[in-house]
């Protein structure tokens, strides 16, 4: 497809935007011509992640939810060093947005989502913004916590089935918290490839985790976050190792001094799936719009 394409609320469509000298795969949902909300996963994830939220929402706003490069349906860098970082990532959403003819959209952001939503917030590109929703993330990353991810995103698995993969899915993913088998029939559809032995292995790139390797300390800072002016709201799971309470706890007395919403039973980080997660983002995309 070369544009925009119309999709009814509730049904999705695809494009595949040329961006960066790349092909990025974005499910997009509703009337182009209603606010603009991006919703961007976490760092091994896809945009289908957002399925029921973005289905929900598309009621009353155009939704996009691009595959980071990388992930999913999306091209694979050339320069992972450079093209995973990020700033670089920060860029394609930007020119994402100009595909679309979006001069500005409100962001939901999972984990690596939230931090690209921050960095674009704190520099040159906040003009692209009105508000952020930060799921689960903050300007400090415990050491623990991105061991524990490097540990299940650093090794791509081999899975026979499709059951395979999603009991093992729901296992590594199990800190996202209560969530319908429905998603999870999804997720494991939308998470893996075949590989050329006809085994099916997860649709990503494994040169993501350069992301922690090169440019560690430009990850995430303080005084990044200290810039940011746009209405800002946090999420975090309240077992998340990743936003412990007392980075969330400083991030509500920082810079835009957010407001902060704690669900229970999730760890790092919550799906936003169930129909009380849609409930509250849609009260809280309404109080951020709203000023």
């Amino acid at each position: 497809m070369s544009g925009p394409v119309h999709s009814p609320a509730r049904t999705p469509a695809h494009t595949f935007v040329p961006v960066m000298d790349h092909e990025l795969h974005v499910t997009h949902w509703g009337d182009p011509d209603a606010p603009a909300l991006v919703m961007w996963h976490g760092l091994a994830r896809t945009g289908r992640d957002f399925d029921e939220l973005a289905a929900a929402l598309s009621d009353s706003h155009f939704v996009l939810c691009p595959d980071t490069i990388g992930r999913g349906l999306s091209s694979w860098a050339r320069q992972p060093e450079v093209e995973y970082s990020i700033e670089y990532l920060a860029g394609v959403a930007a020119d994402m947005l100009d595909h679309f003819n979006v001069d500005r959209a409100g962001w939901l952001g999972t984990s690596m989502g939230g931090l690209i939503g921050m960095r674009m917030a704190s520099g040159p590109l906040a003009k692209r913004l009105d508000w952020l929703i930060v799921n689960d993330i903050g300007p400090e990353l415990p050491e623990a916590a991105i061991a524990r991810i490097v540990g299940y995103v650093g090794e791509l698995p081999a899975f026979a089935t499709l059951t395979e993969a999603e009991a093992w899915l729901r296992t590594a993913y199990a800190p996202f918290g209560p969530a319908s088998d429905a998603f999870w029939r999804r997720m494991a559809r939308s998470s893996v490839r075949r590989r050329d032995d006809g085994s099916l292995t997860l649709h990503y790139d494994p040169q993501i985790l350069t992301l922690f390797t090169h440019a560690r300390a430009d990850l995430a800072s303080w005084d990044r976050f200290e810039r940011i002016t746009l209405p800002l709201h946090v999420i975090r799971g309240a077992e998340s190792d990743l936003l412990t309470a007392p980075i969330a706890e400083r991030m509500s007395r920082a810079g835009p001094r957010p407001g902060l919403t704690v669900i229970e039973q999730c760890g790092h980080a919550p799906t936003l799936s169930r129909a009380e997660d849609i409930a509250l983002v849609r009260d809280l995309v309404a109080r951020l719009a709203g000023g």
